[in-house]
């Protein structure tokens, strides 16, 4: 069971950054050059394998257990009903979708107002562009990764989840050599933001004395209510926009 709890969630979370980073690298790759594009973005991977390993360690090594789940359990709510909040907004329609081909062609059009490629050596553009924006998209990873890990005293299965959902990104970007706009995203992230609410709210009760009543059975529970909860947001949200365009046509001349 704590198996699947670090390596399912970090596997989704992983798969929708992986998505938007991939576009980045894509964009830098085609419109520069691959050379320089590549060794940036594995130079952000080494750099992120770093901070999962040391920090996930560090972690699990020097934090005691019941402040470890108070601490990471606040986060993981704080940080789930982020997500949550967005995907739920762009369900209900008042927050658009992220378009993965429209930030992939606005990404083309700022790499071609670059100065031209070098004709020899590194070009330090591709390179630096593909480092930070792998980077910046997989420190999300890094922190998913290591909480859940951490949490659940399995940072092994994190990591796992996390590069078998990097190794099915990149070898769908090399099969369609394209963004992976279909990927639904936003379901993803619903998903996540769930998990990450639910075994947050868990994990800070355990933390600070709560005896759930069904033991760990109760994330079952607590994955339902907010479950519940969100749907019902969603809808609202649908209803609040539908009647506002009913009363903008109303007043209009």
């Amino acid at each position: 069971m704590n198996v699947l709890v670090a390596a399912l969630p970090a596997f989704l979370a992983s798969a929708v950054e992986f998505v938007e980073a991939l576009t980045i690298v894509l964009a830098v790759g085609v419109t520069r050059q691959w050379r320089s594009t590549l060794i940036g973005a594995g130079a952000a991977a080494v750099a992120l394998a770093a901070i999962v390993g040391v920090f996930g360690s560090a972690i699990v090594l020097l934090v005691p257990i019941d402040v470890l789940r108070t601490v990471v359990g606040g986060f993981l709510v704080i940080y789930g009903l982020q997500w949550l909040v967005k995907a739920i907004l762009r369900a209900g329609g008042a927050k658009a979708k992220h378009d993965e081909d429209a930030i992939y062609a606005a990404e083309v059009a700022a790499m071609r107002q670059e100065p031209p490629v070098a004709a020899n050596g590194m070009d330090w553009i591709s390179f630096t562009v593909a480092f930070k924006g792998v980077l910046l998209e997989g420190m999300e990873v890094a922190f998913i990764v290591v909480t859940f890990g951490a949490s659940a005293g399995q940072l092994g299965p994190a990591i796992l989840g996390a590069s078998l959902a990097g190794l099915l990104v990149v070898a769908l970007g090399i099969a369609v050599h394209r963004p992976l706009a279909r990927v639904p995203e936003n379901g993803l992230k619903f998903m996540v933001g769930l998990m990450l609410t639910t075994f947050g709210t868990f994990w800070a009760g355990e933390g600070v004395g709560v005896a759930w009543p069904w033991s760990d059975a109760t994330l079952v529970v607590l994955l339902g209510v907010f479950l519940v909860g969100s749907l019902a947001a969603t809808r609202l949200v649908q209803i609040r926009l539908d009647g506002a365009a009913v009363a903008r046509l109303a007043s209009a001349p």
